[in-house]
C-alpha cells in the first residue's frame, strides 16, 4: 500500500515548497505572493503544488496568487477548503483550461455564482470544463440570485451537495446539454420532476438524503423509470424517513435496465429477498449500498465476489462502505461502530482498515460520534504487537487525527481515553514521527482536569515516554508551566501517603526527571513546592523499592547540577540519607548517590556550608565506592548532552568528583557507542580528556579511565570518517508498554 512505500521525490519538493512559499516568492502590491524567479511548471505538476496547497489548508488571498499569470497551467483544479474572495478565485483560476474543478468546502466568501460567473468568463472554460464539485457551498451571496449553471455549456459531471440548491436551479442544471452525471444529495429540492429534460443523457443521479422530497413514492418512480440511460443511482438515506421507495423500487421489474449500481443504505423495509429479486436479473450489476438496513446477509450479497456490496455484516462490506461514504459523518459512524464490533480479536496487522478509519477521521474532525467510534477502532487496530506491522506514515496520521480529536473534546471521557489506549503504544511513542511536544501539552493538560486512576495511569506513562524524546528546549518549556510540575507532585504525593509502589508512581517519577533534565526552571519549581521534602519521603516510605529510589535520585541528580538550588540541598538529613544510598548493593542507585555527591562537593569548600570533615568524608567514600562498581549489563542511563559533566572534569583537587563524571561517560559510551561517542567528539569532549590524561595533577584511576575513552573515541573516528549529527534525546526511562494495554 502506499503508506508503506517512501513519498515520491515529487511530492517531497512540492510539500517543502507549499509549506515554504515566503522562502520562494516576492509579496506584490496587493498582498498576493508571486515567484521571485520565472519558473514554468508542467501540468501534472501544477495541479499537484495545488492539491498540496489546499491539503495543507494554506489556499489562502496570499498563497492563490502563485496561480495568476501564465507560467502555471492548470488542468485538474483542485481548491478544497480554500480562504479564498470572489475576486481572488477570478485572477487565480479563470484564465487557465480547466477540465475540472473541485472547490469543496471553501469559505463563504465565494458563492457558487461567483465561481460559474468567474469561469464563464474563459470561452475555452464554457465549451470544455468537464466536471464541477461544488459541494457545502453557499449558492449567492446576493438575493434574488441569477441562475448561472446553464453558461457552462461544457459540463458533463456537477456536484452540488449539501448545498441550499432548489427546483428552479434544478431545472437550470437539467438545460445543461451534455450533463451525465449529478449529484444533488442534501439539497432544498422538493420535485425531481425536472430530472426529464434530460432523461436521456442522465448516466449518474446521486439523491442522498434529499430531506425536502415532497413527492410520493409512486411519482419518484414514475420519474426513475424514465432514466433509462442510468447506470448509477443512489436513493441512500440516514435512517431518518419511513418511506418504502427502496422497497418499491426492487420489486420493478421493467424499471433501470442499464443499472450496474444501486445505493439504497439507510432505506428502510430492506430484505435480502427484495434485493436478490431485483440484482439477480441483472447479471452486469456491480455494486449494491446496503448498509443501515436489514439485508446483506445472503451469500450472494457478502461483496466477496464480482459484486460489491457496502454493509454492517462482514470486514468486506464495512471496508466498502467506509471507502465509498467517507465523506457522509452519519454512514462513517455506522459503518466504524460495526468495525469495531469485528476487530475485538484481530490477530494480525489490517493497514488497509485503518487507512480507511483515518480518511473518516480525515473528513469529520469535528463530529462526535464519528470520533468516539473511530478513536475506539484505532486502538483495538493498534494494540499490542498489531501496531508493529502498520506502516510509520500511517501510524504518524492516525496519531496526528487522534490528538486533534483530544483537542477538539477536551471533556468528552470516552473519547479521551480511547486517545490516550491508543497512544499508550511502544511503537508509536518510540517510532512515529508526530509533535510529541504538542502531544504532552495535550495530554498534560487532560491529567490536571481529570482524576479518574485508569486514565491517569496511561497519561502519566505517555508524559514519561514523550518527555524523554523532546529536545532540552522544549523539555524546559513544558516544565516552566508550573500547574505541569504541581500536578505531578501531587500524583507522587497520593501514592506516597497511601503506601502504594504501582506503575502511576512510577511513570510519574520518570515524568519529573526528564522535565527536570538541563531545565533550571523546572528544577527551581520543583524546589519551591516542596518536592525536596516529598521526595525525601518517597525514599523513606519505600527502602526497599530500587527502581523507585533510581527514579528519585536520577532527578535529585538534576536539580544538584543547578549551582544556585545547592544552598537547598545542603541540608545534614539529605546530605546523610544520600550517603547511605552511596553504598547502595545496586549499582543503578549508588550511582546517582554519587552523582548528586559530585555536583555539591564539586564547588570547593567555599561553597560547601556543612561539616568540612563531612565534606573530606564524602570525597573519599565517593572515590571508594566507584572503585567498587562492576560493569552493569546495560544502559543505565541516556544523557541529551555530557555538558553537566564538563565542570566536573576539572575538579583535580578532588578526584573522586572527576572518577564520577569519567567513570559516567565512559558507561554511556560502552553501552551506545553510536551515539555518545559522536556527541562527545561533537561537543569538544575529546580536547576535555586529553587534558586530563596529559595533566600531572590526574588521579591515576581518572587517568586509567581516561585513556580507555579517548581509545574508543578514536576507534569510532577510524570506523566512521566523518562524524555523523547526533540525536540528543533524552531515554532515561526505558518501561515497555507491553501487556499494559
Amino acid at each position: 500500500m502506499e503508506e508503506a512505500s517512501p513519498y515520491s521525490l515529487l511530492d517531497i519538493c512540492l510539500n517543502f515548497l507549499s509549506c515554504n512559499l515566503n522562502k520562494f516568492c516576492w509579496v506584490r502590491t496587493d498582498g498576493t505572493l508571486c515567484f521571485k524567479d520565472y519558473i514554468f511548471f508542467p501540468l501534472e505538476v501544477a495541479d499537484r503544488l495545488l492539491w498540496m496547497i489546499a491539503h495543507h489548508g494554506l489556499l489562502n488571498e496570499a498563497t492563490v496568487g502563485i496561480f495568476r499569470g501564465h507560467h502555471m497551467r492548470l488542468k485538474h483544479a483542485c481548491i478544497r477548503n480554500a480562504k479564498i474572495s470572489a475576486d481572488a478565485f477570478k485572477k487565480a483560476f479563470c484564465h487557465h483550461k480547466l477540465v475540472e474543478l473541485d472547490a469543496s468546502k471553501a469559505n463563504a466568501d465565494v458563492a457558487i455564482t461567483d465561481i460559474i460567473n468567474g469561469l464563464a468568463t474563459n470561452k475555452w472554460i464554457q465549451q470544455n470544463l468537464q466536471c464541477l464539485v461544488l459541494n457545502s457551498l453557499t449558492l449567492s451571496l446576493e438575493d434574488p440570485y441569477e441562475r448561472c449553471f446553464s453558461r457552462l455549456h461544457g459540463l458533463r459531471a456537477l456536484s452540488i451537495a449539501g448545498v441550499s440548491f432548489y427546483n428552479e436551479d434544478l431545472v437550470d442544471v437539467t438545460s445543461l446539454p451534455k450533463l451525465e452525471k449529478l449529484d444533488i444529495s442534501d439539497t432544498n429540492v422538493t420535485d425531481i420532476t425536472p430530472l426529464l429534460s434530460c432523461k436521456d443523457r442522465l448516466k449518474s443521479l446521486t439523491m442522498y438524503h434529499l430531506k425536502c422530497l415532497k413527492m410520493t413514492t409512486s411519482q419518484i418512480l414514475d420519474v426513475v423509470r424514465e432514466l433509462k440511460h442510468l447506470t448509477h443511482l443512489d436513493i441512500s438515506d440516514n435512517k431518518q424517513f419511513t418511506s418504502d421507495v427502496a422497497l418499491r423500487l426492487l420489486v420493478q421489474t421493467d424499471i433501470l435496465p442499464r443499472l450496474v449500481s444501486l445505493d439504497i443504505s439507510g432505506r428502510k423495509k430492506v430484505t435480502d429477498a427484495a434485493v436478490l429479486a431485483f440484482v439477480q436479473p441483472r447479471p452486469a450489476m456491480q455494486f449494491v449500498g446496503l448498509l443501515a438496513t436489514d439485508a446483506g446477509f445472503s451469500e450472494l450479497l457478502s461483496g466477496q465476489g464480482s459484486l460489491k456490496v457496502s454493509g454492517e455484516v462482514n470486514e468486506t462490506q464495512i471496508s466498502e462502505a467506509l471507502r465509498r461514504y467517507s465523506d457522509r459523518s452519519f454512514f462513517v459512524r455506522e459503518a466504524l461502530f460495526h468495525l469495531f464490533s469485528l476487530t475485538h480479536d484481530m490477530d494480525k496487522p489490517k493497514p488497509e482498515i485503518l487507512k480507511l478509519v483515518v480518511n473518516g477521521m480525515k473528513n469529520h474532525p469535528k463530529h462526535l460520534p464519528v470520533q468516539l467510534a473511530a478513536s475506539a477502532c484505532v486502538f483495538n487496530l493498534t494494540k499490542q504487537e498489531l501496531a508493529a506491522g502498520m506502516p510509520v506514515r500511517l501510524l504518524t496520521q492516525v496519531t496526528n487525527l487522534l490528538l486533534k480529536a483530544m483537542e477538539h473534546f477536551p471533556n468528552h471521557q470516552q473519547l479521551q481515553k480511547n486517545c490516550l489506549l491508543s497512544l499508550c503504544s511502544d511503537r508509536i511513542l518510540q517510532e512515529v514521527p508526530f509533535n510529541r511536544f504538542e502531544a504532552a501539552k495535550l495530554v498534560m493538560q487532560w491529567l490536571c482536569n481529570h482524576e479518574d486512576q485508569n486514565m491517569q495511569r496511561m497519561a502519566v506513562a505517555i508524559i514519561s515516554i514523550l518527555a524523554a524524546k523532546l529536545s532540552t528546549e522544549q523539555t524546559a518549556q513544558l516544565g516552566s508551566e508550573l500547574f505541569i510540575v504541581k500536578q505531578l507532585l501531587h500524583i507522587v504525593k497520593q501514592k506516597t501517603d497511601d503506601s502504594v509502589v504501582d506503575t502511576t508512581l512510577k511513570f510519574t517519577l520518570s515524568a519529573l526527571w526528564n522535565l527536570t533534565d538541563e531545565s533550571p526552571t523546572t528544577c527551581k519549581h520543583f524546589i519551591e513546592n516542596q518536592g525536596l521534602e516529598l521526595f525525601m519521603k518517597v525514599l523513606e516510605s519505600f527502602p526497599l523499592e530500587s527502581s523507585v529510589q533510581q527514579k528519585v535520585l536520577g532527578l535529585l541528580n538534576n536539580i544538584a547540577e543547578v549551582k544556585d538550588l545547592h544552598p537547598q540541598l545542603m541540608s545534614k538529613e539529605f546530605i546523610n540519607h544520600i550517603s547511605i544510598l552511596l553504598h547502595s548493593k545496586e549499582v543503578e542507585v549508588s550511582y546517582f548517590a554519587a552523582g548528586i555527591i559530585a555536583h555539591l562537593v564539586s564547588r570547593g569548600e567555599q561553597a560547601w556550608t556543612l561539616d568540612y570533615q563531612l565534606r573530606k568524608s564524602l570525597v573519599d567514600q565517593l572515590h571508594t565506592a566507584i572503585l567498587n562498581w562492576p560493569t552493569p549489563e546495560c544502559e543505565m542511563v541516556a544523557y541529551r548532552s555530557f555538558n553537566p559533566f564538563f565542570p566536573l572534569l576539572e575538579c583535580f583537587s578532588t578526584p573522586g568528583v572527576q572518577l564520577w563524571a569519567v567513570w559516567a561517560m565512559q558507561h554511556v559510551c560502552s553501552k551506545n557507542a553510536s551515539r555518545y561517542c559522536s556527541m562527545l567528539i561533537e561537543e569538544g569532549g575529546m580536547q576535555r580528556l586529553h587534558s586530563i590524561r596529559d595533566s600531572p595533577q590526574t588521579d591515576p584511576d581518572v587517568q586509567k579511565i581516561t585513556v580507555a575513552i579517548l581509545e574508543s573515541l578514536e576507534k569510532h573516528i577510524v570506523r566512521h570518517g566523518a562524524l555523523l549529527p547526533c540525536k540528543t534525546q533524552n531515554y532515561p526511562d526505558q518501561t515497555s508498554f507491553k501487556g499494559f494495554n
